[in-house]
């Protein structure tokens, strides 16, 4: 499974970046699909994470209520909406694939591929 982030960009406090991760390889509807975000000397936390056809999403904290993540099948490809964008938002931002469903969505050693990230900036 290959995956690959795009979307990233340099935005304004207040503003809106959809990220998307394409797959290419591997049953696509199997995976659970998790985004992660990473800043320089920091751990990679959890973001959002998706069920196979999309029916539950998972959000950590911070982000509940200005980040949505969906899916579409057909086109194997997850979704980031990020709005009402902060400056702490700022990271480099990575897709990952869970094929074989752990359960633990937030923990990114359940997770067995990763795209290369792509980098978010918001500026206040």
């Amino acid at each position: 499974v290959q995956l690959q982030a795009s979307g990233g960009g340099l935005v304004q406090a207040g503003g809106s970046l959809r990220l998307s991760c394409a797959a290419s390889e591997g049953t696509f509807s199997d995976y659970v699909m998790g985004w992660f975000r990473q800043n320089p000397g920091k751990e990679r936390e959890f973001v959002a994470a998706i069920s196979w056809r999309g029916g539950d999403t998972y959000y950590v904290d911070s982000v509940k209520g200005r980040f949505t993540i969906s899916r579409d099948n057909a086109k194997n490809t997850v979704y980031l909406q990020m709005n009402s964008l902060k400056p702490e938002d700022t990271a480099v931002y990575y897709c990952a694939a869970d094929l074989y469903y752990s359960g633990s969505y937030w923990s990114q050693d359940v997770y067995d591929y990763w795209g290369q990230g792509t980098q978010v900036t918001v500026s206040s």
